[in-house]
């Protein structure tokens, strides 16, 4: 039916409804997908954002296996991209790190690096030695202990605790009957302990040392680093 005025009815205008945030549901099944698992380790894990040829040549993938997987990331609110220009001629690199509300996940934020490294030069500016570190590092390792009171062993409980904290540990049975080679395949704190070797190595020691003192079965054989020429690992002895 027309207006009596004559007049056309005025069409309102499409309401837009706001954009709906990513769900937990949807974070956590992009998380379900195993590559998609380690791109998000690597990406927590750097110190800078990377680019897809950086995550692959690490994960050993091709780079249009990552991409897509990168993508699907952003979708769901995990992973930011920037571009710069400092590939090659003409072509910008993208370049993706952890967004800022991502989940942690139990990992180190992205800043977490930093802070550390400059904690680090600070230590170096007082003067504290390895022997402060391993002491420090002790006291760590006995609070998180304390996680693993029903664990079967406390060697199992000490490779549970480094593959948290990104070591990538890998057993296998050392000389002695009563000891394992605990060995770290990955060492998140690796850019860190080439500048500060000493302190760095110091803390993990004492980490180690700290969290099987109060596990209380075993102990510490010996801890090699990256000053040895042993790679890094630590011998765990049963008392």
């Amino acid at each position: 039916m027309g207006r009596d005025d004559g007049a056309s009815p005025r069409a309102e205008p499409p309401r837009l409804e706001p954009p709906t945030a990513p769900s937990r549901l949807d974070v956590l099944k992009a998380l379900g997908d195993n590559t998609r698992y380690a791109i998000y380790l690597e990406l927590a894990r750097a110190v800078r954002p990377l680019t897809t040829a950086e995550v692959s040549e690490t994960l050993q993938l091709h780079p249009n296996t990552v991409r897509p997987h990168l993508e699907r990331m952003r979708d769901v609110g995990l992973v930011e991209m920037t571009v710069d220009g400092r590939g090659d001629v003409g072509r910008p690199q993208h370049r993706y790190a952890l967004a800022a509300d991502a989940p942690s996940l139990g990992l180190e934020p992205p800043l977490m690096p930093l802070l550390a490294g400059m904690v680090l030069a600070m230590a170096d500016r007082m003067g504290a030695g390895p022997d402060d570190a391993e002491a420090v590092g002790a006291q760590e390792g006995r609070r998180r202990a304390t996680r693993f009171a029903a664990a079967p062993s406390s060697l199992e409980a000490l490779v549970s605790d480094l593959d948290l904290l990104g070591f990538d540990p890998v057993v296998t049975d050392g000389d002695a009957d009563d000891t394992a080679i605990v060995a770290f395949a990955h060492c998140p704190f690796a850019d860190l302990a080439a500048d500060h070797p000493a302190l760095v190595c110091g803390l993990h020691r004492g980490l180690v040392g700290g969290f099987l003192a109060e596990m209380g079965d075993t102990d510490v054989a010996e801890f090699c680093t990256l000053v040895d020429r042993t790679p890094c690992q630590v011998a765990v002895r049963s008392r």
